[in-house]
């Protein structure tokens, strides 16, 4: 059976999840048409960073931030002058962190989506007077519906999956920082192997359950093409 606590945590992994893939969605876009359409020698230094946190040891990336949210960092001196508190150890620094671990599952698949959009359509639209931004909004974002789609669902179960960069960042504060994730990791270490069991299968039929539409879809993109 789930307790209150296990409830608590899934409740703030489901809001962190959210508003992570929000933000992605709004920071993400722009960043990923650029790669796409860019023939800047600073494209390649560009796709790295955003594609280290496939790479890079969530703690490494953890302790990083958190040296740079703290209040000797340049974002916790930055949260200080604007009269506000350290983001290390609030959900605020934990939505900060998600959105830099969580990137490139965003940025990827827009990339990807923009880049098959037909060069020669959005040709066409300039030849009948529409700005970049016009070309942008009615041509490019609706061929890449497919890849809004696929960004959104993958940043958001990826959000739901962190362990070492929320607890490197949040520590494990519960209704302020401890997600599931970390609450499973309390489980475990107080060796109740049954509430972790309980939750852990919760949230493993809730990733199957995000992650199944975008296979479904490309499976049936691909017999259909």
């Amino acid at each position: 059976m789930l307790t209150d606590s296990d409830l608590q945590a899934i409740g703030l992994t489901a809001r962190l999840a959210g508003i992570v893939t929000l933000i992605l969605l709004v920071l993400g876009t722009p960043i990923a048409w650029w790669l796409a359409r860019t023939k800047a020698w600073w494209k390649g230094p560009v796709s790295a960073v955003v594609a280290l946190p496939l790479v890079l040891p969530p703690s490494v990336l953890g302790f990083y931030l958190l040296l740079a949210m703290g209040p000797g960092g340049p974002l916790g001196k930055a949260m200080l002058a604007l009269g506000l508190g350290p983001l290390a150890f609030t959900f605020p620094g934990l939505v900060v962190a998600s959105v830099f671990y969580s990137l490139p599952f965003m940025v990827q698949p827009l990339q990807a989506a923009f880049e098959a959009v037909d060069e020669r359509i959005l040709e066409a639209a300039t030849t009948l007077r529409a700005s970049p931004m016009d070309a942008f909004f009615t041509v490019g974002v609706p061929l890449a519906i497919p890849g809004f789609l696929t960004g959104a669902i993958l940043s958001f179960a990826h959000t739901v999956g962190e362990f070492g960069v929320v607890l490197m960042v949040g520590g494990n504060l519960p209704g302020v920082t401890r997600v599931a994730s970390v609450r499973i990791y309390d489980h475990v270490e107080a060796m109740e192997y049954m509430q972790a069991h309980s939750l852990a299968a919760v949230m493993l039929v809730f990733s199957f359950l995000v992650l199944m539409p975008v296979y479904a879809w490309r499976s049936g993109h691909r017999r259909g093409g």
